[in-house]
């Protein structure tokens, strides 16, 4: 008899536990299983034991199963692994998915594939300023914040964004190379290769207001002795 009680006040843990994960779902299943385990006695507790284990165990594999699918891939934070429930593509059900994700060096997975300087248009958008572009979340994002400056009576204009590889090839031939003392990075490691900065024509106040709520749009300035280059990281 201690032993199917011991068994019995584990199931009682073991509810009350997955209870607190999805209460909706896993308490109905604790009711249902505690209906069908009513009654006293050896026969009665073995009862309830079995009903109850399957209960729950159905309810815990749809508690994951619902985290999973309501934030898309990801279950307490962890990103679902490439090809598991929960992750959705553009190339259907069970395919990872890339928006958003960036690898080690920052750059967003879905351009990685194209190489610096040779993201194709269909990947880049305009700013709203001239014929400038950038990679389509961060260009939404600057006419966001652009808007936001606007309202608060700040203007600033744009004199660079996205550039091919062949032109970093020819700002460093003009300007030089950032390491050695210039105001180019190598052809093929620019920022502005990915479509992820942009250069901006700032007076002091507006270089202030980029200071104080670049941040709140995903922008960053990131590079020393460069006040004007600022970069979409977020």
């Amino acid at each position: 008899m201690e032993g199917i009680s011991g068994v019995a006040s584990r199931i009682a843990e073991i509810e009350a536990l997955i209870g607190s994960l999805q209460p909706e779902a896993v308490r109905g299943a604790g009711v249902a299983g505690a209906a069908a385990g009513g009654g006293a006695g050896a026969g009665s507790a073995g009862s309830r034991g079995g009903s109850s284990g399957s209960a729950f165990a159905s309810a815990l594999s749809q508690s994951i199963a619902t985290r999973a699918g309501s934030s898309g891939g990801l279950v307490a934070g962890v990103p679902a692994a490439a090809g598991s429930p929960g992750s959705v593509g553009s190339a259907g059900v069970g395919s990872p998915s890339t928006a958003g994700l960036r690898n080690a060096a920052g750059v967003p997975l879905e351009l990685v594939k194209h190489g610096n300087g040779k993201v194709p248009a269909s990947a880049l958008s305009s700013i709203g300023q001239g014929s400038h572009r950038m990679w389509a979340p961060a260009a939404q994002a600057f006419e966001r914040m652009r808007a936001a400056a606007a309202r608060d009576g700040v203007t600033f204009g744009v004199t660079d964004s996205y550039r091919s590889y062949d032109q970093q090839v020819d700002l460093a031939r003009r300007k030089g190379l950032y390491s050695q003392g210039g105001l180019a990075a190598k052809p093929g490691t620019s920022e502005h290769g990915w479509g992820l900065s942009l250069d901006l024509d700032l007076s002091g106040s507006a270089l202030a207001w980029m200071r104080a709520h670049a941040d709140e749009y995903g922008f960053s300035e990131n590079v020393p002795r460069e006040s004007w280059h600022w970069t979409f990281t977020a």
